[in-house]
């Protein structure tokens, strides 16, 4: 191999480069992961045999060219009368998924399919998550609210708020804001920590995208003709699908397959090593000195290419390119929100779904809390991605999900005060006796969401200055600052490996995948900044 790309980062756009390179390319790549194990965001960890992901990741995408490559990567678990033509570089195949596909017990990497349920918990009852219109959503929210909710509804399509400049006006004019106050304000805010007055209304065009109420209305109807049978669900809103693919064994598993074949490639990962400078001569970035957090050693590498996947904030701070003080600025003001979450194995749950043999597991893959008086944000219970991510059965293997910042007092918090926490407040809402508590365990990741707040309303000007090092390409989440999922973030890598294969010099492309066009036009139109 004549070239070297450097690849900073082994969660899925660092390694959907690597593998994407040794493809189509004859450059060879190095992945510099700080961490001792790979996947980043997406990774699983084992405990007692309980598998538990930093949120799980459905395996879901409106992109036929991540649905293919996932496909490519693991077979699908058998399902009746199913089949799944993918393309992949070109060649057409189709995978059978169909009665005689695998069985998950019979072979080790497999994607299994998954029926999706999310519901949100608020006044100690559950609802569905999107919101819908069947009889038992307006039980629970009393008749007094669900008229001022209709109410509201119909003030916001009559008089949107215009300009839109932040995720309160973007919830508003799409639910009304009633709506809003009852099932959004409290669990963004929870995410946040700060007032949705406050977040740029860029993030809800990322995140919520085209979903509304008659969105939800259509979709329902379409549910009484029939159920979803197609994996692909390409005409339904990303918030509203019914099914998904997930690796047997955890998300990180089809990173740990990516990873091996890498290197079977002649890729090349190196684990606990960390960038501490990005060499730069002129336009190009040149090379990168790491450091070995074992050993301390440093060392230079030089490269044709770099990608970085790292948060934008540390990028910047570790060229040593004479940067502008305007970037520089910028950079600094760039806002993380990290992430806490408590595995805890209990007995049983208090809440249980009643069928006409008896009380069952509720079927949720993860709940959305949106009680105030408690921190815990979201909720995973992972018997439901999936047997083979609990080691008994018979117990209730939870994910307990906490947003943070890494200056809060909970971050730094030992970790039995932290399962005492979230013991508590899931006894106290009502979702577990906390004396049925049998194990629990603490994950910290500092980084986990970029914020859309801070200078991110500058940040347009710190991208044009970045762009300007011709041989760099910021990819996935940290990489540029943009709130993508783990199939956006694989997007943005294959994109950027389409410029080096086809000598394009242009990096918007790589900047479009995921961008709701029809919303950042609108923003221009108004004379706003998305």
């Amino acid at each position: 191999m004549s070239q070297v790309a450097i690849i900073v980062g082994a969660g899925p756009a660092g390694l959907t480069a690597a593998f994407e390179l040794l493809e189509r390319s004859d450059v060879k790549p190095l992945i510099i992961e700080k961490d001792s194990v790979i996947g980043g965001l997406s990774r699983t960890i084992e405990y007692k045999g309980n598998r538990i992901d930093i949120g799980p990741h459905r395996f879901f995408s409106k992109s036929d060219r991540v649905m293919d490559w996932w496909m490519q990567m693991m077979p699908v678990q058998g399902l009746p009368g199913q089949e799944v033509e993918i393309s992949y570089h070109n060649k057409t195949r189709t995978i059978p998924v169909s009665a005689d596909g695998p069985s998950p017990d019979d072979v080790e990497n497999v994607l299994i399919t998954l029926q999706r349920q999310t519901r949100i918990y608020y006044l100690r009852k559950f609802f569905d998550y999107p919101i819908s219109l069947k009889p038992v959503t307006f039980t629970n929210l009393g008749l007094a609210r669900t008229i001022r909710i209709g109410l509201s509804y119909m003030k916001a399509m009559a008089m949107p708020i215009k300009p839109e400049s932040n995720l309160e006006e973007f919830f508003t004019n799409r639910f009304g804001r009633e709506l809003y106050l009852t099932f959004f304000k409290d669990y963004t805010e929870k995410v946040w920590g700060i007032s949705c007055s406050k977040i740029s209304a860029a993030w809800g065009a990322q995140r919520v995208k085209g979903l509304s109420i008659v969105k939800v209305v259509l979709h329902a109807a379409k549910k009484m003709l029939g159920s979803v049978t197609d994996l692909r669900q390409k005409n339904t809103e990303t918030s509203l699908v019914e099914q998904f693919l997930y690796p047997k064994k955890g998300t990180g598993s089809m990173w740990q397959e990516v990873a091996e074949r890498v290197l079977a490639k002649g890729g090349e990962i190196r684990t606990n090593s960390q960038v501490s400078r990005f060499i730069t001569e002129g336009n190009r970035i040149t090379g990168v000195e790491i450091v070995n957090s074992v050993s301390g050693e440093k060392e230079v590498l030089m490269g044709d290419y770099f990608f970085s996947t790292i948060p934008v904030k540390e990028l910047v701070a570790k060229l040593d390119a004479p940067v502008p003080q305007e970037a520089k600025e910028i950079a600094e003001g760039l806002i993380y929100r990290d992430f806490i979450e408590v595995g805890m194995l209990v007995n049983e749950l208090k809440v249980s779904e009643k069928t006409p043999t008896g009380k069952k597991l509720i079927a949720d893959n993860w709940i959305y809390v949106q009680e105030n008086d408690v921190m815990i944000g979201r909720l995973q219970i992972y018997n439901n991605w999936g047997s083979y991510m609990v080691a008994d059965p018979t117990k209730v293997w939870l994910g307990l999900e906490y947003f943070c910042n890494e200056t809060d007092d909970i971050w730094t918090w030992p970790d039995d005060k932290l399962k005492q926490l979230g013991a508590d407040e899931l006894d106290k809402i009502g979702i577990i006796e906390k004396s049925q508590v049998v194990d629990s365990m603490v994950i910290r990741m500092p980084k986990t969401y970029p914020g859309y707040f801070g200078s991110y309303d500058r940040f347009d000007d710190l991208r044009k200055y970045i762009d300007t090092f011709e041989n760099l390409f910021l990819v996935g989440r940290n990489g540029m600052h943009k709130y993508n999922n783990q199939d956006h973030s694989m997007l943005t890598a294959m994109v950027a490996v389409d410029n080096i294969v086809g000598n394009i010099k242009t990096k918007d492309n790589i900047w479009d995948v995921n961008t709701e066009m029809e919303y950042h036009e609108e923003k221009k139109e108004s004379g706003t900044k998305a």
